[in-house]
């Protein structure tokens, strides 16, 4: 048997599947072998980190034969071509897209709050949506302490969430305009730069987009709350990376500042950023590539009987996907819910 797990990343030339490779060797994941898979177009190609180096392979269906594990972060398309294939073959698959989200056969997992349902999956556990994370991240210990009705977000999302020709469109616009130069547009309908987009994945007949309704539906399975209610307004801003979330929520119980500020400092992978007479508060450039997501500006809501409003920021390639994506994977060996084939 080998020392260690043998681990597919599909979608490992994207941003998430190189943080992925980073976080894997970086958080001592017990790795027996490690193989990157990608579509066929980027078969061939090296990607090395440090001192390892690997040959990106076509991602088959026989590619999850001799896998443990396999984290995907390639789209919805290839995740139910591929995903299905993989866990008939007895590899456990950590998915980042929005594909088996919602099925009741799969669980969403945000470790720190749900992790007894990951032990009932078969074959394919869901990663859930980046801003859905960064929010919960700081709602749960709240709901813990207050009990949660609903809740009213605005989210601030970061370019990197759309991916690596994001960030190039931003960075190539910025240097366009500062020097007087055309703008061109791509990525995005609109320019990015110097602009906030409030419009997040695509439009639906209510008006709503998808993104938007991630928040409402991830959220209710998350935390098991099926009559919970969110309205979420999704914005995208000329930010490189870390998402954040402004918050106004509605609890079942009478609310303390004091209290909130508590739950939150004493919840794993949330931390109380919190200070306003010295200016502190969560920011995204304090919290890229940064493991625990920052909740601060905790205050009773003006408008909400037993309300708080509060700020979150987290960075959405790390606790928004690929980080929560191995602590899921962590959490299966610590539990004994993936094995070693033979």
């Amino acid at each position: 048997m080998n020392d260690g797990y043998s681990v597919g990343i599909v979608g490992a030339t994207g941003a998430v599947g190189k943080e992925l490779i980073r976080l894997l060797y970086e958080r001592n994941f017990p790795i027996g072998n490690l193989r990157l898979l990608a579509s066929a177009r980027s078969k061939g190609k090296t990607i090395t980190y440090e001192d390892h180096s690997f040959d990106v392979e076509e991602a088959t269906p026989e590619s999850f034969d001799d896998l443990d594990i396999a984290l995907l972060s390639a789209g919805s398309g290839i995740t139910k071509a591929l995903a299905p294939e993989a866990a008939r073959r007895g590899c456990v698959v950590v998915d980042n897209s929005s594909a088996f989200r919602m099925d009741e056969e799969v669980p969403l997992i945000i470790p720190e709050i749900n992790p007894e349902a990951a032990k009932a999956h078969k074959g394919i556990i869901a990663n859930p949506n980046c801003s859905t994370i960064v929010a919960l991240m700081a709602l749960y210990p709240m709901h813990k302490a207050f009990g949660l009705k609903r809740f009213f977000a605005s989210t601030y999302q970061a370019v990197s969430g759309t991916g690596a020709d994001a960030i190039v469109e931003l960075d190539n616009q910025v240097k366009a305009l500062v020097n007087d130069q055309p703008v061109e547009k791509e990525v995005y309908p609109h320019q990015i730069a110097f602009n906030v987009l409030p419009h997040v994945d695509v439009f639906l007949e209510d008006g709503y987009t998808k993104e938007e309704m991630k928040m409402l539906n991830e959220g209710r399975k998350i935390m098991g709350l099926p009559d919970l209610k969110v309205s979420c307004t999704c914005v995208r801003v000329p930010v490189y990376r870390a998402h954040c979330v402004s918050i106004q929520a509605e609890f079942e119980q009478p609310v303390e500042v004091a209290a909130a500020r508590d739950a939150v400092s004493n919840f794993p992978g949330s931390e109380l950023c919190d200070d306003v007479d010295n200016l502190q508060y969560p920011m995204p450039i304090d919290y890229s590539e940064k493991v625990n997501c920052g909740v601060g500006r905790i205050r009773k809501d003006s408008a909400l009987e037993n309300g708080l409003s509060l700020w979150v920021s987290g960075d959405q390639l790390w606790k928004g996907a690929a980080l929560n994506a191995i602590q899921i994977a962590e959490l299966l060996h610590e539990r004994g819910w993936v094995s070693i084939k033979a």
